[in-house]
């Protein structure tokens, strides 16, 4: 990602972070952060009161680094297969299409988290902890760059 521009990971970040200060302002070092989580692999969790930015943030951060983009708000009748996807049944074909889920993306905003059941966190987190999801006894890889950042 950061050598195929000829261009150094300190210069790459010092874009990145002026680039999504035009949309987020005063937040350089939440910005910095992300940065280095993504960077990282290391997922991250946002606690901040409604109404600061979070969603435009992941957003911007999303669309600054070239990566899709999803959102989830967790309710509490949320079902794992709402966050994973699910196998469909075509009849013309007569077998099983799988439709994606919104997990199948880089970057998830994982809204709300602890308002989700425990089946609906325990998919999150076989997504975040081993990138991929299974759905009907069938592991489906996620992105290499898959990245949460939960509420």
């Amino acid at each position: 990602m950061f050598g195929d521009r000829g261009m150094d990971v300190v210069e790459m970040k010092k874009r990145i972070v002026n680039n999504i200060s035009k949309v987020i302002f005063g937040r350089e070092s939440s910005i910095e952060k992300l940065m280095i989580s993504f960077m990282t692999g290391v997922h991250v969790l946002l606690e901040d009161v409604p109404g600061t930015g979070k969603t435009m943030l992941a957003r911007a951060f999303a669309i600054s680094l070239g990566l899709r983009f999803s959102r989830v708000q967790f309710t509490p009748d949320l079902l794992p297969t709402d966050l994973t996807g699910l196998s469909i049944y075509n009849r013309e074909k007569g077998d099983f299409i799988f439709k994606l889920g919104p997990i199948f993306t880089d970057l998830l905003l994982a809204d709300e988290i602890n308002r989700a059941t425990p089946k609906t966190q325990s998919a999150l987190l076989e997504a975040m902890a081993e990138n991929q999801a299974t759905v009907d006894s069938i592991t489906h890889k996620l992105s290499e760059n898959f990245f949460v950042m939960a509420t």
